[in-house]
């Protein structure tokens, strides 16, 4: 691998759900440190790019290659795409019954050092850096004894998910809809987040309509995803025009 090497090469990637195709063909490059901005209309295919790359099994992938630093991640199974530094947040957190938060992100957090050659945390530290983390992300300490997700409300899951990310440090980090439930506190702390990571190397794909957050982002590249195809690629001004029209497809792009 080289600097000038994209840190995710995606080329081609077709993915069928049940009985349909979503993903017909997709390639994008994506340095480290890079943000993209991936939108489009409900059905388009956005959630199905980050599920087929974390290896969710309802996403089969018919065709295609993603490489992560090099490392082909179609032929390994979830988990060690996780450990070769793939985060995917979900749209809708799930609850873990009888898991408590804090054991379950320091055993994420423990596999990833492991393969990273970095010695395992123990429990003490691993509670202080934790505990400095949710505060910085406005989430009471009090969520870190709970089991994951358990009663919690919608911008407290989504503020867990970033709590997962601020503690992993992922290489590449997906992020599907995660300003969906936050307040405004909790969108500066997405915004906060992402800047940090990303001076430290972390590449970002956000999924996200919510126009304010994608201007905060200051994305390297906007794309528009249709039929399960990149339509257009720009800048934060393809992403004000969709504000603004909405994803009626255009005749002048419909070809791309």
């Amino acid at each position: 691998m080289t600097s000038t090497t994209p840190l995710l090469q995606v080329r081609d990637l077709r993915v069928r759900v049940g009985e349909r195709t979503v993903l017909q063909s997709v390639s994008l490059d994506v340095p480290a440190g890079a943000l993209v901005v991936l939108m489009g209309a409900n059905g388009s295919g956005k959630s199905t790019l980050g599920m087929a790359l974390a290896g969710h099994p309802s996403y089969q992938v018919q065709d295609g290659q993603a490489l992560l630093d090099g490392q082909d991640l179609l032929q390994l199974p979830a988990h060690e795409r996780a450990r070769a530094g793939l985060f995917v947040s979900f749209q809708s957190p799930p609850d873990v019954p009888g898991v408590k938060n804090n054991l379950f992100i320091r055993t994420a957090l423990n596999a990833v050092h492991e393969a990273r050659g970095q010695q395992p945390l123990d429990a003490f530290d691993f509670l202080a850096s934790a505990k400095q983390a949710a505060q910085e992300l406005g989430l009471p300490q009090a969520m870190l004894g709970r089991p994951v997700n358990e009663g919690f409300s919608g911008g407290e899951r989504k503020r867990n998910e970033l709590l997962q990310l601020a503690l992993l440090q992922p290489r590449l980090a997906l992020l599907d809809e995660i300003d969906s439930g936050m307040d405004v506190d909790g969108v500066r702390a997405v915004v906060t987040l992402v800047q940090k990571l990303r001076e430290q190397g972390t590449a970002f794909i956000v999924v996200s309509h919510y126009l304010h957050l994608i201007e905060q982002l200051q994305p390297d590249t906007v794309l528009r995803l249709d039929q399960g195809r990149i339509a257009e690629t720009g800048d934060v001004e393809l992403a004000r025009r969709i504000a603004r029209t909405g994803f009626a497809r255009q005749p002048a792009t419909a070809e791309a």
